[in-house]
């Protein structure tokens, strides 16, 4: 092992700048497949954390008007989706419907305590709300069915509003503020990438809007769905059921707009397969260059110890001694410098990372361990194979007519 070690290293000293040479083209492919694998990394990063983060498996059903005739009724009626519509379609469904639910929204209302006070809009809510919007809880509790079927009077705060009024998040939990000249018991701090809004009981909301039945959103919880075609017959299904409520054609695609989140969270997951494969291969064929020079420099490293392999010959070395040599010799030079590339784009990454910080399309993009791991094996494997095709060669050489070669 070591007089192989010993070989290997005054062959490349013999062609120090031949060496250097095609090293640095393999040192460029894979300074760039580091890179484009950590933005790739980072983007599929900030789609999981923003996008997956969400409640993927709902469908949300929205109002609409028809746009066909139906059972003597005329296209172009509003069809009003109602808070009874939960129940039934929860009812009705249980092979893919796991729960219904709704939000309902306020207008913006001043919100007070005993320190200061606040302009905002609220939401009546239901106790799924955080995992549909991927929403932290940081303090206390979320919004229970308790709350819901007894229409407390109850209110979660975001963490900045809760310290405008009461000074930080700690301090509001049990704390009461006046929504709608109400009363009202602060149970929870969220913290929201987005927005400030103050979320109530859905049944209180309704209380406060005179207990109109109509709602803007029916949103399902599915379960038993792993394919596309789940999601399509999970969300014809209830779109049945809201025909049969609401008297319009199960074909109608204007009556109620459908958002098939669980659809499209596969599809976009699709998507970021398909991107990480791109990635892959741009990046290989990048390194390509590289591993051509790597296999054109042992050609012609063969051919300059024609003799020398001619005379190891004679003397009983076996062709399997010659093989590993060659190979091992292509494996280092493209280990060497495809390491110097990786410790580059790693260097390159988190110089980006620091300047950039997280984006809401690029968070974390940085090499880990399972990229460290692949970009190890792809280099062996490309050494290999620039390697392989000039020791098959060396291995044809005649022991008599190397010993002739000058």
């Amino acid at each position: 092992m070591f007089d192989l070690a010993r070989e290997i290293g005054q062959s490349l000293s013999n062609n120090k700048l031949r060496t250097t040479l095609t090293g640095l083209s393999v040192a460029w492919g894979i300074f760039m497949l580091i890179i484009l694998l950590s933005m790739s990394n980072g983007v599929t990063n900030s789609f999981k954390q923003h996008v997956m983060a969400q409640g993927s498996n709902y469908i949300n059903i929205f109002p609409g008007n028809t746009s066909k005739a139906y059972k003597g009724l005329k296209e172009g009626r509003y069809i009003d989706l109602q808070d009874g519509d939960i129940a039934t379609v929860e009812s009705q469904n249980g092979n893919f419907t796991k729960q219904a639910s709704s939000t309902m929204r306020g207008s913006a209302v001043t919100i007070s305590s005993s320190k200061d006070y606040i302009s905002t809009g609220y939401e009546g809510v239901y106790p799924d709300e955080l995992t549909k919007r991927g929403i932290p809880l940081t303090h206390g509790r979320f919004i229970n069915q308790l709350d819901l079927d007894q229409k407390r009077k109850v209110v979660v705060l975001t963490e900045q509003n809760a310290s405008i009024l009461f000074g930080s998040p700690e301090e509001a939990i049990g704390k009461n503020v006046t929504l709608k000249d109400l009363s009202f018991v602060v149970i929870g701090v969220i913290n929201p990438r987005f927005g400030q809004e103050t979320y109530i009981p859905f049944t209180t909301a309704k209380a406060l809007n005179g207990n109109d039945p109509s709602i803007n959103v029916l949103a399902v919880e599915l379960k038993n769905v792993k394919t596309e075609e789940d999601g399509t017959q999970a969300e014809n299904e209830i779109k049945g059921t809201l025909s049969r409520i609401h008297n319009f054609a199960p074909d109608d695609d204007g009556a109620v707009w459908i958002w098939n989140r669980f659809k499209q969270q596969l599809q976009m997951s699709m998507g970021m397969n398909i991107l990480e494969y791109a990635v892959w291969i741009i990046g290989l064929f990048t390194m390509l260059s590289g591993i051509i020079g790597v296999s054109n420099i042992m050609f012609v490293s063969v051919k300059e110890r024609t003799h020398e392999i001619g005379i190891r010959r004679a003397i009983g070395a076996k062709p399997r001694s010659i093989l590993v040599q060659i190979i091992t010799e292509s494996v280092a030079i493209t280990g060497i410098f495809g390491y110097i590339g990786v410790f580059l784009g790693v260097i390159i990454m988190e110089a980006i990372n620091s300047l950039m910080g997280e984006t809401e399309f690029l968070t974390d993009a940085r090499v880990d361990i399972s990229i460290a791991i692949k970009v190890t094996i792809v280099l062996i494997i490309a050494g290999c194979l620039a390697g392989l095709f000039p020791a098959l060669k060396a291995l044809k050489v005649k022991p008599v007519e190397a010993l002739r070669d000058e």
